[in-house]
C-alpha cells in the first residue's frame, strides 16, 4: 500500500523502449506491462516504475539521478549485467561501507549495483 508522503514510483528514460525491456529481463527477471508502444511498467522490483520513450537517457555526469541495486554476489551480478547487454562505466571499486559498479542499460541510462565488502 502507498505510504503518505514516500517515493512510491520511477520513471526513466529510454533511447530504445525494446532493448531496455530485454536487457531488465535477461539481467535481473523483470516483466513488463506495456500501455502503447511509449511506455512499459514494471512492479514488484523494489520500488516500481515504468521506462519512457525518449530521446534522452539519466546519468551522473549530466545531473541525472543514480538508481542503485543491492547484491549479495558483486561478481555475479556484474557478469549477468554484461551478458544481458549492459556496458559497466566504472568497474568495481570499494567506497564507505561496500563495493560498487556502475553500467548503463541499451536504452542510455546509467545505473549502479552495490554488495557489502569482501570477506
Amino acid at each position: 500500500m502507498p505510504q503518505h508522503e514516500k517515493i512510491n514510483y520511477v520513471e526513466f528514460p529510454s533511447q530504445d523502449l525494446a532493448a531496455t525491456k530485454a536487457f531488465f529481463h535477461r539481467a535481473f527477471g523483470w516483466s513488463f506491462v506495456d500501455y502503447g508502444p511509449e511506455y512499459a511498467a514494471f512492479s514488484n522490483e523494489g520500488l516500481d516504475g515504468g521506462f519512457f520513450k525518449s530521446g534522452l537517457a539519466s546519468r551522473t555526469d549530466n545531473g541525472g539521478s543514480l538508481l542503485v541495486f543491492y547484491s549479495d554476489d558483486l561478481e555475479g551480478t556484474l557478469e549477468k549485467v554484461q551478458e544481458a547487454g549492459g556496458r559497466i562505466v566504472k568497474p568495481i571499486f570499494s567506497f564507505p561501507g561496500g563495493r560498487r559498479f556502475h553500467f548503463t542499460e541499451p536504452g542510455g541510462n546509467e545505473l549502479a549495483v552495490w554488495g557489502p565488502d569482501e570477506a
